[in-house]
């Protein structure tokens, strides 16, 4: 049996990884209570950013959906019929393709995301200088 040669971490590291995933770990609960109080589930508002932010600026079609969100194509189709179901988002098939369905917001959906992108913004702007203290104390400990 080899014996591992990679530099074992130091406890500052293992201290900077669990630092960068508590503080990783307090944005996600944040985000699942804000979709919570917007009356969606986290991964409803984790699609109506994935529609809004499209795929290098086109729209996105189920499977592009389920690829962005590490769902199952049937897992995305559920969660579109949901988001439709609340006239959040609508299938548009294109002139040229009728086969091919891309997603779009609605109006209601546009507005319900805008809130929930704001607060998400403004918690980011908040937790910004902790994650880039521990993202340059990471980058500063690079090779050990």
């Amino acid at each position: 049996m080899g014996h591992d040669r990679r530099a074992r971490l130091s406890q500052a590291e293992y201290e900077l990884l669990a630092a960068f995933r508590s503080a990783l770990r307090r944005f996600l609960a944040f985000s699942e209570d804000a979709a919570r109080g917007a009356g969606l589930s986290p991964r409803q508002y984790q699609a109506l950013l994935a529609v809004r932010a499209g795929k290098g600026g086109r729209a996105l079609t189920i499977g592009d959906l389920a690829d962005s969100l590490h769902l199952r194509h049937h897992s995305a189709v559920g969660l579109v019929d949901r988001l439709a179901a609340l006239e959040l988002v609508s299938r548009v098939r294109t002139p040229s393709d009728r086969r091919r369905v891309l997603l779009a917001l609605t109006t209601r959906g546009e507005k319900r995301l805008d809130s929930l992108a704001q607060a998400h913004r403004r918690e980011l702007v908040r937790i910004a200088p902790e994650l880039e203290g521990i993202l340059a104390r990471v980058r500063s400990r690079k090779g050990g």
